[in-house]
C-alpha cells in the first residue's frame, strides 16, 4: 500500500543523499582496504532479504582473505585473528557496513529495517528462537531498532522481538528516531550492533 511506497520513497532519497556524502571517504577506505591486505576490496555475502528470496549484500572487507574459506560462514569473536587491523576500526565505526547504501537503491534493502543475518546463522536459529523468520516479512535494512538498542549484548531472542516491535510501528518518523540514534552511536564511536 501507500506505506510501502512511502518507505521506499525515503530510502531512495535519504540513499542518495547519504551516498553523495560518503562517496570519498568511501573511495579513500577503498584505498587503504586494497593497500593494506590482500584480496578483494568489496566483501560479499548471501542472506535473506524480504520473503526470503536470496540477495547478496556488500561490506568492504575487514577480515584476511582465504579463497577457500571465503563461502563458509565462521561468525567473528572479539579479537578474532581474522581480522585486519584497518578491518577492526571499520568495524568498530560501522564504516564498513557504508557499500550497503548501493543495497538500498536497487532495492534489496531499506536504510532502516530487521538487519540480515548470514544464511548459516538464519537457518540454525528458525528452529530455535520462536517468531525468528517473522523478520523476513520487511526488507532487511543497514541499521535497526535493534541495533541502536545495545551493542553485542542482546540475545538473538532480544533482537528477534526488538525487530518485533520495529515492525509493529514502523513509520517514517520511528525511521528518523532509529536513524538519529545510529548517527548518535557511530559520532560517539560506539558503533551499532550487528
Amino acid at each position: 500500500g501507500i506505506d510501502s511506497w512511502i518507505k521506499r520513497l525515503e530510502d531512495l532519497i535519504f540513499g542518495t543523499i547519504i551516498i553523495a556524502i560518503i562517496l570519498i571517504p568511501m573511495i579513500i577506505i577503498s584505498l587503504l582496504v586494497k593497500i593494506t591486505s590482500s584480496g578483494p576490496i568489496i566483501f560479499k555475502q548471501l542472506r535473506y532479504g524480504v520473503d526470503g528470496q536470496e540477495i547478496y549484500i556488500w561490506k568492504f572487507r575487514s577480515m584476511k582473505f582465504d579463497k577457500d574459506s571465503a563461502n563458509k560462514f565462521a561468525q567473528a569473536k572479539k579479537n578474532d585473528p581474522r581480522v585486519t587491523k584497518l578491518g577492526a576500526i571499520l568495524r568498530k565505526t560501522s564504516l564498513d557496513e557504508l557499500p550497503q547504501f548501493f543495497n538500498v537503491l536497487q532495492g534489496r534493502m531499506s536504510i532502516v529495517g530487521p538487519r540480515p543475518h548470514p544464511i548459516a546463522l538464519t537457518e540454525e536459529h528458525r528452529t530455535k528462537v520462536y517468531g525468528y523468520m517473522l523478520r523476513h516479512k520487511v526488507k532487511p535494512g543497514i541499521t535497526g531498532w535493534a541495533q541502536v538498542n545495545g551493542r553485542d549484548i542482546l540475545t538473538v531472542t532480544d533482537k528477534v522481538d526488538l525487530d518485533e516491535v520495529y515492525m509493529q510501528h514502523q513509520s517514517f518518523w520511528f525511521d528518523m528516531k532509529i536513524l538519529w540514534m545510529t548517527f548518535l552511536k557511530v559520532i560517539n564511536r560506539d558503533g551499532v550492533s550487528h
